[in-house]
């Protein structure tokens, strides 16, 4: 009888990685993308080992094209080919929101998968317009049924305890880090309820599927 694969030993970031690129007064050029993915019952189709993990946009002086590090992530879960009869949420944590460009991506993608959700908490708000209208591109991939906030104290722990390889260090928060959330919390907001979309219907999951990680507020711009 062939063993069943073991699940893939998790790789962790370290804390002057995680720091420097996550403290929301800093202003890194690099963007960290941590994801969870709540995996369904049955045959979820997502590697031993990977429902957890982080990547980083892959910069022009590695061999390749440039890859923003969200589309690094749709390439990963893409590759899954999720069974589109199990639902699956999927939780981000990224130390920029989306530009427009990745963020016109993701609502695509969210519209031709609908057994999937998204769940984004920024640490900071990405503002340039080379790419084209960051603001609009936030609330496109909100109307597409994508819960967007920034993070607060309790998702930078979170982070902190999941992802990084802490040798059992306690979180500790930097100054002016809840005052910077809040601002940032503001403008989101304020982006966000210049187009109210249209109402979405919440996507439903038993409580035997528990939201990953603490008990997670409620999220700026939720159509629910």
């Amino acid at each position: 009888m062939e063993a069943s694969a073991a699940p893939m030993a998790r790789r962790l970031m370290d804390e002057d990685t995680f720091t420097e690129n996550f403290n929301n007064v800093n202003w890194p050029r690099k963007t960290y993308l941590c994801y969870e993915v709540e995996l369904p019952d049955g045959n979820s189709r997502v590697p031993p080992g990977w429902d957890k993990g982080f990547l980083r946009n892959k910069p022009v002086h590695v061999a390749g094209p440039p890859r923003d590090a969200e589309m690094r992530f749709l390439d990963l879960i893409s590759s899954w080919n999720l069974d589109q009869k199990l639902r699956y949420r999927v939780t981000c944590f990224i130390s920029w929101s989306p530009c427009a460009v990745c963020a016109q991506r993701l609502a695509e993608f969210l519209r031709e998968n609908s057994h999937l959700s998204l769940r984004i908490f920024a640490s900071r708000m990405y503002t340039k317009r080379k790419y084209g209208d960051y603001e609009e591109g936030l609330r496109t991939l909100q109307a597409a049924g994508a819960q967007i906030a920034i993070m607060a104290s309790e998702e930078f722990e979170h982070c902190w305890k999941t992802f990084v390889d802490h040798q059992g260090r306690p979180f500790q928060p930097w100054d002016e880090l809840d005052a910077k959330s809040r601002y940032l919390s503001e403008q989101l907001q304020h982006i966000l309820q210049l187009m109210a979309p249209p109402s979405l219907p919440p996507l439903y999951f038993p409580p035997s599927h528990p939201v990953p990680g603490p008990s997670f507020r409620s999220l700026t711009g939720s159509s629910g």
